[in-house]
């Protein structure tokens, strides 16, 4: 654990210094930086642990036993922020290759051969769906209604006695609205369907609770909200689904790593069997940090303090006449604000030249929170915005 901030449970409600939470983020210094949902910033206790794989390398030149412990402490510290057990947690080197590996385990042979997909879900999602339809897949997806959102009732309207899984994104990466997850996996479960959650857009600014949500599958990465680096993601398996065998695998997925064994295949009887080939390193020591310092500040309270500054930052948005994509509703809504533009791309490179760093996606120029925000962030984001009302949807 980082040295920063002491240890907090899930449930602490004790306020953390956010001013010195901020001053951990060098970047912070010269930029209102509001692109959290498209690449976190970098603190130094992550610049420090990419340093100390460096100094490690250095040294010893190899460390496979150190470096399994780095991959292990990814493994634990997702699964306490997740509220899951570590051997529920593969630790994998992106999202797609989670999914893959799932796709890998399920059969579609049979009559349950559908997967419901939601039009929220980022492309990855889908894309993978698709691609099993030579194994017999066939994919339905679950449309917006006139206000852009996805009510209940469409899934309903999906989810049958034919469905096999349901994927379903936590927070939308185009317009930051946020799905009733618990509602839809209680839903597809009476219909006897499985739920796989996308929580790319939420873990690390959301207390995204596997167990309370229902979800059977879950995959996010560390690039985002989690303050970690690309190139390192987790997928979740609830330990009842832990009997699914991918056949997609690797050395890594072997119950026994060492057993170099060119004759069989013997997964992991944990979630390890997701895996497949040497994990990512360097970007473990990173990921290790930026979890450990999501966790030391505590997760419910970074919700908090996200929830604080969206707001905020919506109500003055709405007064300024500006229009979002994303609902005011906090049970609606993630980290992210999305503002109608007529170019959100010439909108997103005018902020970029007064310091503001943003993010745009389908006709929405996106700013997104972390608790290292504060509100000079929100009026550089207004003032930005203002001075370019010809931009504004």
């Amino acid at each position: 654990m980082n040295e920063v901030f002491p240890a907090r449970t899930r449930g602490d409600a004790a306020a953390p210094d956010w001013a010195a939470f901020r001053a951990l983020f060098p970047t912070l210094e010269h930029k209102a930086f509001l692109a959290s949902g498209s690449y976190g910033l970098l603190a130094r206790p992550v610049e420090a642990a990419v340093r100390r794989y460096l100094d490690d390398r250095l040294e010893r030149g190899v460390d496979w036993p150190g470096w399994g412990e780095r991959t292990e402490a990814v493994r634990g510290g997702m699964a306490a922020l997740l509220n899951a057990h570590p051997d529920e947690i593969a630790v994998t080197t992106s999202a797609s290759e989670g999914i893959n590996a799932l796709a890998s385990a399920l059969d579609f042979s049979g009559s349950r051969n559908k997967v419901v997909v939601s039009n929220f879900e980022f492309p990855t999602g889908a894309q993978i769906w698709h691609a099993q339809e030579p194994r017999g897949a066939v994919v339905e997806h679950v449309p917006e209604a006139q206000d852009g959102s996805i009510p209940l009732e469409h899934f309903a309207a999906a989810i049958d006695e034919t469905t096999r899984l349901v994927q379903v994104t936590h927070v939308c990466y185009r317009n930051g609205q946020r799905l009733d997850v618990a509602a839809i996996a209680r839903l597809a479960h009476e219909r006897g369907a499985l739920v796989l959650l996308d929580a790319f857009q939420s873990v690390g600014a959301l207390d995204v609770d596997v167990a309370a949500l229902g979800v059977d599958f879950a995959v996010g990465g560390t690039l985002k909200y989690l303050l970690g680096t690309a190139g390192i993601a987790w997928l979740y398996v609830g330990r009842r689904h832990l009997s699914l065998t991918p056949t997609a695998g690797g050395w890594f997925a072997q119950a026994d790593i060492d057993a170099m064994d060119i004759f069989a295949n013997t997964p992991s009887p944990t979630a390890r069997r997701f895996q497949s080939g040497t994990p990512p390193v360097v970007n473990s020591y990173a990921a290790e940090a930026g979890i450990d310092l999501i966790r030391s500040t505590g997760i419910r309270a970074v919700e908090a303090r996200i929830r604080e500054l969206t707001g905020e930052a919506m109500d003055r948005l709405a007064d300024a006449g500006c229009r979002l994509a994303t609902p005011r509703d906090d049970a609606r809504r993630g980290p992210q604000v999305a503002i109608r533009s007529t170019d959100p791309a010439l909108l997103t490179q005018k902020l970029a030249e007064r310091g503001v760093i943003a993010s745009w996606r389908d006709g929405n120029v996106r700013a997104m929170f972390h608790a290292y925000n504060d509100i000079a962030d929100v009026d550089a984001l207004l003032d930005g915005l203002l001075a370019h009302r010809d931009l504004l949807g």
